[in-house]
């Protein structure tokens, strides 16, 4: 029988510490939510490799080292409200649930979403709401937001998005550009977006964060 905990431990010394993060709110998380349970059960055994897991339709479970640079750059604390876009299976609100007040996590696809409810359900994470529409919109009724997460790249980022983010929030971004993707954290300060680089890695791009043809005659 696989030794998932032993997994576990191994990846956060090999891949996470490794990358600078050393945060203990991060380090605890990551190793108390079982990876294993939140993708495919065919690619169970894959779960703590060190790249993205493919959860089919071109979305994938971030490689870990990508979801917790991303995290230690947000640095989530205990009484905010964060948005999490494109949950997939789960993994990635229920390693924020054991950070965050509440998370809200936003799935369009149905069978996912219906499957995520169910995994978050069964491992106790309670803070989790999960918001069933399309990626791109969000989810303004819950909002507004003290973070913003979203899980895979973005080529444009609409508007409506940014808009749920409150004045002095944060949100990650994974900026398709080239073969390898750009992470930067925003900081919204009196209604605008300050970017700053956070780290590179790769993913696709998530439906409805596809970049917008600009129109000609």
């Amino acid at each position: 029988m696989t030794d998932y905990a032993a997994r576990r431990m191994m990846m956060v010394d090999t891949q996470i510490r490794p990358s600078d993060v050393t945060k203990f709110p991060i380090i605890d998380a990551m190793l108390s939510v079982p990876r294993e349970s939140f993708v495919p059960s065919a690619l169970r055994e894959a779960a703590y490799v060190g790249e993205n897991v493919s959860l089919g339709g071109n979305r994938v479970v971030l490689e870990p080292r990508s979801l917790a640079k991303m995290l230690d750059a947000l640095d989530i604390t205990g009484d905010e409200l964060v948005l999490d876009i494109g949950c997939g299976l789960g993994y990635s609100s229920a390693v924020m649930a054991r950070m965050a007040e509440a998370v809200i996590a936003v799935e369009e696809d149905e069978d996912l979403a219906e499957e995520a409810q169910s995994l978050l359900v069964d491992f106790g994470a309670d803070n989790v709401i999960l918001h069933t529409g399309p990626l791109a919109e969000g989810a303004a009724e819950h909002g507004p937001y003290d973070v913003i997460t979203i899980q895979g790249a973005v080529a444009h980022l609409p508007d409506g998005i940014l808009a749920q983010l409150k004045d002095g929030g944060r949100i990650a971004c994974l900026f398709a550009e080239g073969a390898l993707g750009v992470a930067r954290v925003g900081y919204k300060i009196d209604g605008q977006i300050s970017w700053r680089y956070a780290f590179n890695a790769g993913a696709p791009v998530l439906p409805g964060f596809e970049s917008h043809a600009a129109f000609t005659l």
